[in-house]
């Protein structure tokens, strides 16, 4: 039976970043990007469930539906906003009075990818936001939503609604919902490796030998949970 949502996110939580892009690397699948930074120093390791928009230049006259709205209208705590902007840094697709309505529904975080505005906002909301770079320009005008809830690409990575995310000062990584439990299980026993490394390290051992691959033989693929 599939770990269920709570459980996977709130695992995520245990671990960071980098345990993750190990544990996807050991399965042979993508998720780590290589683009995106916090925007405010966001303290631990945010995780939560993906709920995508993906963003287009405004090509009609006339007012628009603000883009983002209508999925944070209807997010749910856990959830991660996650807004395929195409890279584009010369607009932003994110602000302040977005973050104050993501924090009041309990979105756990905001990643884009793109440019966000307003990031003393998001610092004193607590609304831990993710992108490639803060710029000052609106989105009105300029952007609006295209889709919401569907598959996107975001620094390369191919990412679907409701598969899980996992953020820290390292960076942004993207776990497929169909192998989340494999890659938590995975990601602890890569997280439990490393401990037992420090450990020796601190105990005085030699560096040489702890960090050879007989010593601390490398997690495989068929420790992870089938």
């Amino acid at each position: 039976m599939p770990a269920p949502e709570a459980d996977i996110v709130a695992a995520l939580r245990g671990l960071d970043s980098c345990a993750v892009s190990d544990a996807l690397d050991t399965l042979g699948l993508s998720g780590a990007t290589t683009a995106l930074r916090q925007m405010w120093p966001c303290p631990g390791t945010i995780a939560g469930r993906v709920r995508t928009v993906t963003a287009a230049p405004k090509t009609t006259a006339g007012p628009t539906t603000h883009i983002a709205t209508p999925l944070v209208a209807v997010a749910a705590p856990d959830d991660v906003v996650v807004i395929d902007n195409h890279g584009r840094i010369d607009v932003s697709c994110w602000g302040g009075i977005l973050t104050e309505a993501a924090v009041h529904a309990g979105v756990a975080a905001v990643i884009v990818d793109g440019a966000c505005r307003d990031v003393q906002d998001s610092a004193t909301a607590g609304l831990p936001v993710f992108a490639r770079t803060a710029v000052p320009v609106s989105a009105r005008g300029r952007v609006v939503q295209q889709q919401m809830d569907e598959r996107i690409q975001i620094d390369g990575v191919s990412v679907a609604a409701f598969d899980y995310v996992v953020a820290d000062v390292n960076g942004v990584v993207f776990v497929p919902a169909v192998a989340a439990a494999r890659v938590v299980a995975l990601a602890q026993r890569i997280a439990e490796r490393e401990r037992a490394m420090t450990e020796a390290v601190r105990a005085g051992q030699d560096i040489t030998s702890i960090m050879h691959d007989s010593r601390f033989p490398a997690v495989t693929a068929q420790e992870a949970a089938p």
